[in-house]
């Protein structure tokens, strides 16, 4: 694999999701699950945000990534164990070798495609929004995966599954802008902005709306070009 498409791969570090709720309803009758992905998702947000790029991170990164194997293990039919299992797994893949990369970033769309298939409402449609990043962000036939037909369906679907889903809206937008869509993706992310802030992951919050705010500042000289 190319430093180029490694990356394509890097950029799918959502970044993945990770914005998605950890107490979702589905998982209330299971107070050891709530625990477990909670654990996942506030570990993310730490390693994300507070620890630098670099080794340090990427072994943190690779032993989060182990604990979410062996969760979706003791959970082998819960989307939110699934769903935070393909994350961690989308992230492995943004800082792995080239040689590695792809390989995990295919790992990861087969587990969101089976939590996707399981319910693709839970954590504020997780699994479509996951899916669809993965869908744009990763290089097409013949190199990988990648279609942007099939991540503009998953993304549309996902922002009117989760009309308040903070992550679902910022990825629609981020799609939008890369097919050039600038005025739409303006749109989609001025829309975002007005949501509440999430009381339980101000972290997040704080950090996904910055990245919303700056990329619109980037997009404002576009607009006239829509």
């Amino acid at each position: 694999m190319s430093v180029s498409i490694r990356a394509s791969i890097l950029a799918v570090s959502l970044a993945l999701a990770g914005g998605f709720s950890a107490a979702p309803a589905s998982a209330a009758e299971d107070p050891a699950l709530t625990a477990a992905v909670r654990h996942l998702q506030q570990r993310w947000e730490v390693i994300k945000f507070n620890v630098p790029e670099g080794a340090a991170q990427t072994e943190q990164m690779n032993a989060l990534g182990d604990e979410a194997d062996a969760v979706a293990a003791r959970y082998p039919d819960r989307p939110e164990a699934m769903i935070w299992d393909g994350i961690l797994t989308s992230e492995r893949a943004s800082m792995a070798s080239a040689f590695s990369a792809l390989g995990l970033a295919k790992r990861a769309r087969d587990i969101l495609e089976k939590a996707e298939a399981a319910d693709p409402k839970v954590l504020d449609a997780g699994a479509p929004t996951s899916l669809g990043v993965l869908y744009y962000r990763v290089p097409g036939f013949p190199i990988g995966f990648g279609d942007k037909a099939k991540a503009r369906r998953l993304l549309d679907r996902a922002v009117h599954t989760a009309p308040t889903g903070l992550d679902a809206w910022y990825f629609y937008g981020d799609f939008l802008m890369a097919q050039g869509e600038y005025a739409k993706a303006a749109e989609v992310w001025r829309h975002a902005l007005t949501f509440p802030p999430h009381p339980d992951r101000p972290l997040w919050d704080k950090n996904r709306r910055a990245m919303i705010e700056e990329q619109l500042a980037k997009i404002e000289p576009k607009l006239g070009k829509s």
